[in-house]
């Protein structure tokens, strides 16, 4: 029941799908009267966490559905861009707005004091939004030139780019001090849960051809660097870097693969 209670959590926080947050809510009550409540609780959050690779299949996987059903009808990339869309939408754009905000902060903020600051202003500047554009047309171009396979890419994408998060907590401190109320609630997954999690990101690769597993490697490398680059610059992570890492693990697996194929 702990477990289930968590991944419902997860699922109504990074999800915007109807009734979860109620449905969560009414599994907590009922682990309340167990001889060990645990109190639903979103201090408990962060160690939902772990279940962001499978909150991927359910977005990949309704995202892969959408991209079927529409190519079935309109041109490939008609299907693409709606796919995208139906990901935003699933998700409240939960993930796209960290990359924004990352954007905006360490492109504008010359120390950790100001990149902090611009990274919680609700505002989009210059450096958001040229981003977030950027970033999609390069998710589009490449989604509308591959084969067949888009569905399950779309899958694999979604969960193989949903561990980078986690990787970024396990090695790095928050980097808010007392700017922020979810301070106090960061939590370090420790390697068990990392390699529960890994596990799970990776399952959906089994779907696609065998030489598209190579794809891993530049999204290793490159939450490796995002990591560095954060630590650098402002001593750790945030939840907007946890975001953008999504978004920019997402954009280079469907690179990776788009790159691979020609070898396919």
């Amino acid at each position: 029941m702990p477990h289930l209670k968590l991944f419902l959590l997860a699922l109504s926080f990074y999800t915007r799908l109807p009734g979860m947050a109620e449905v969560s809510q009414a599994v907590g009550n009922r682990c309340d009267r167990l001889p060990h409540p645990q109190i639903l609780d979103y201090k408990q959050l962060p160690q939902a966490a772990v279940y962001l690779p499978l909150i991927g299949w359910l977005v990949g996987g309704i995202c892969a559905l959408v991209f079927y059903l529409a190519d079935l009808v309109w041109p490939q990339t008609t299907a693409v861009i709606l796919a995208l869309i139906a990901g935003i939408l699933l998700t409240g754009a939960l993930h796209e707005d960290g990359f924004a905000d990352v954007c905006d902060g360490f492109g504008g903020g010359m120390d950790k004091q100001r990149i902090l600051e611009i990274m919680k202003d609700s505002h989009i500047g210059v450096y958001g939004l040229l981003g977030l554009l950027l970033m999609l047309m390069l998710k589009i171009s490449v989604l509308i030139a591959m084969p067949a396979a888009v569905p399950f890419v779309l899958l694999s994408g979604h969960s193989i780019s949903r561990l980078s998060p986690l990787l970024l907590m396990g090695r790095y401190e928050y980097a808010r001090e007392h700017q922020s109320k979810a301070s106090g609630a960061v939590y370090r997954p420790n390697f068990r849960e990392l390699a529960f999690a890994a596990v799970i990101a990776l399952l959906p690769l089994a779907l696609l051809p065998i030489l598209c597993t190579l794809a891993i490697i530049p999204v290793l490398i490159s939450t490796i660097l995002l990591g560095r680059y954060f630590y650098r610059r402002i001593g750790g992570y945030t939840g907007d870097c946890l975001g953008a890492s999504q978004q920019v693990a997402e954009t280079v697996f469907y690179l990776s693969v788009s790159a691979l194929w020609i070898f396919i």
